[in-house]
Formats: structure tokens, sequence, C-alpha cells
């Protein structure tokens, strides 16, 4: 942020979601916030910060900050209402915790979420699920975890193999999903998680990452998850990996095969760091790729 950004009161936006349809099934996108990030060598394994702010001034952003949101989904379908991630909650930065707020501009409560069916591990996709002194947020719930990913983060021996970065990842799976083992329904990919919603294999991220295919009366919309983190960077250029890619070789051949597929088969996407409302198209562009945001729809 510049001086002159730091002396302005904030400006919090109103609660707002964004309807769309797939067929006969609702999504509501329901943005639990932001985090700005200042670009610094390491960002984006082996490409400089000055090469990232390049990628960022070509989408017209600004070069020496990045700025991620965090939006979950709910996937109205065959009388479930699913909430895809969590958000931080009330375990994040000050410009997040607001998907609370967001789900009852689009009339979703708490209580009314039928399933909660988590992508992966991180903090900005779990934390949500519990309230500051340890409730849960949607008591109503089964909560779906990814197989692989559980097998992973539940590991001691995972644990003590990893770099002294990742360790507080682990302690934090454990606090949060840790208590609610006995509660928990592991999924598997290609498995129906809910009616039209099938879990796909996006590993790379982390080793279970999960996106997801969402079918109904003849259309289709993948939500991508973190199978690319914002597009201008990641959309841009397939073959960058952030650093908190688990296995970034297997990351980016995830991507590739993703974006090929949604490309391919002229797919609407959602991804969960992409600018709010997070939906879209992507399109090639030679080697790349190019994110084309939908179209706001006063009705849809």
């Amino acid at each position: 942020m510049t001086n002159a950004e730091n002396a302005r009161p904030a400006l919090r936006q109103p609660p707002t979601a964004y309807r769309s349809r797939v067929g006969d099934i609702e999504i509501v996108a329901a943005n639990d916030g932001m985090v700005r990030v200042p670009m610094k060598d390491g960002f984006v394994r082996g490409v400089t910060a000055a090469e990232v702010g390049e990628a960022l001034a070509e989408s017209g952003l600004p070069r020496e900050i990045l700025t991620i949101t965090f939006t979950p989904i709910v996937v109205r379908t065959g009388g479930e209402t699913v909430l895809v991630d969590t958000g931080y909650g009330a375990s994040g930065p000050p410009t997040a915790g607001f998907l609370l707020e967001n789900l009852a501009a689009g009339g979703v409560r708490p209580e009314d979420v039928t399933k909660v069916v988590i992508s992966h591990f991180h903090g900005d996709h779990i934390n949500g699920l519990l309230t500051k002194d340890g409730a849960l947020v949607y008591p109503n719930a089964e909560i779906l975890v990814p197989a692989p990913e559980w097998d992973f983060w539940t590991s001691q021996d995972r644990k003590a193999q990893a770099p002294d970065a990742m360790k507080a990842a682990f302690d934090n799976v454990a606090r949060v999903l840790g208590p609610m083992k006995d509660r928990l329904t592991h999924y598997k990919w290609d498995q129906e998680v809910a009616p039209g919603m099938i879990a796909l294999d996006a590993n790379g991220h982390t080793p279970g990452h999960t996106a997801f295919a969402i079918s109904s009366d003849g259309e289709s919309f993948v939500f991508i998850s973190d199978t690319t983190n914002h597009p201008a960077l990641f959309v841009r250029n397939p073959d960058w990996s952030p650093s908190f890619d688990i296995d970034p070789d297997a990351a980016r051949r995830t991507k590739r095969r993703i974006l090929d597929m949604v490309v391919t088969d002229d797919l609407p996407v959602g991804g969960f760091h992409f600018p709010f409302p997070a939906l879209g198209k992507i399109a090639r562009d030679g080697e790349r790729y190019r994110y084309l945001p939908a179209q706001w729809m006063a009705v849809v």
C-alpha cells in the first residue's frame, strides 16, 4: 500500500454473494476476504520478484503487491446445501473471516448447510469450521475430507520429515480436525460427494488436493479449488509454481491437465483464489492460458 492509502480509513465492502446456475443446480460464491502479499523473491519458485511484477503489470495490477482473495462456494443440489471449503473464519488476518455475513447475503444460514466438503487442509480452507471458542460453525453438516489428504496431514512420520516451515500446518490440522475426527467422512477421487458433484484428482498443491466437477441437465462447471492461485500469475504462466505447492512438479502437471480439460470442453470454472466472484472461463493462448471473468448478471 502507498503512504496515502495507509493514511485513509479502510472501506469495508457491504456483504455480498453471487449466484449462478449449472442446469438445475444453484451455485453461490461467497467471499471470505483477502490478504495482500508483498512481492519478494521466492513467492514463485525460480522466478524473481521483478518477473512476477511484470506479469502482474501485464494484467493491470500493481507490481509490488498481490491481493489474494478467498472464495468458498455453496452448491444447492438434490435437496442438499453443500459448502465447499470454509475460509479462515475467526483464525485469519483482519482482512478475512467474512464468510458468514456473505453467506447470509446469499440466503444461506450456517444451520442450513447439510455438507461441508473440504478440498484440502490448508488453513484458509478449514479454519472456518470452528468458532474462536472451538464450537462447530455448521452444526448440522456432515464434513467430508479427501482420504489422501487426511492420510498425509495426520501422519507423524510425514510431520517429522517436513521442513520446519510446514510443521505449523500439521499442528493446525490437528487443532481444527483432530477433535472432530470421529465425525468426518473420508471421500476418494472420482466419488460423487453430493448429487451431481464429483471429486477430481488435483494433487500437487497438496497430496490430496481436490477439484470438483458439477453437472446438471446437460451443463457442467468445474471448481478448480487451488489448482491455480491468482490467475494473472498461474493461469497465464501454468508452469510457475507458488512456494506453497508441496509437490511443484505434480502441481504443474495437474494444472496443465485441468486447464486443458476445461478449455477443450469449453467449461465454466470457479477458483478459490480468483478475483470475486471467482467465476469465468479459461482460453488457450499459445503455450499459455488466459482467464476470462464471467459477465456479472443481475438475473440468472
